[in-house]
């Protein structure tokens, strides 16, 4: 049977029946047919599937949309700005922080999180902050360079 929640995703307020077992991923991914979260191990290892909930990193693939009930949803869709790409989307691109991009969507809104938070972070706090983010590619320098890039801009 399905309980009707209400949420706000990247600012907008939704309505929605959900089946009680449904994850905040498939919700995102298949109702509000946002792609940009990715759906990687479906364990809560990965990273590919953060989102931020109420300002928190959260692996999506493990809350149930039940609990984002009148609760704050971000996405990777919701992070830009009025004047285009956010600061650490642009620090990523401009520090080649990007390859295959799977891991990308959970590793901005993970440096996002820390920014929000501590807007000067040292190394160690930004790699403890992307800590649950894996990426196959790019080795994560770039990824600690661009975050570090932003936390200077400020």
């Amino acid at each position: 049977m399905k309980r009707l929640i209400n949420v706000t995703v990247n600012h907008k307020k939704y309505e929605l029946a959900v089946d009680p077992n449904m994850t905040l991923a498939d919700m995102i991914r298949e109702e509000l047919k946002l792609t940009g979260t990715k759906k990687g191990c479906g364990l809560g290892e990965c990273g590919a599937c953060t989102v931020l909930l109420d300002g928190k990193p959260v692996s999506s693939c493990l809350v149930l949309t039940l609990e984002a009930d009148n609760r704050d949803v971000v996405t990777i869709e919701g992070v830009e700005t009025e004047k285009g790409l956010h600061p650490i989307q642009q620090a990523f691109v401009e520090k080649g922080a990007i390859q295959c991009g799977f891991c990308t969507p959970g590793m901005v809104l993970s440096a996002k999180a820390l920014l929000d938070e501590n807007p000067h972070p040292d190394e160690h706090d930004i790699r403890k902050a992307i800590s649950g983010n894996l990426c196959r590619c790019t080795g994560y320098q770039k990824i600690v360079e661009a975050v570090q890039s932003v936390s200077v801009r400020k």
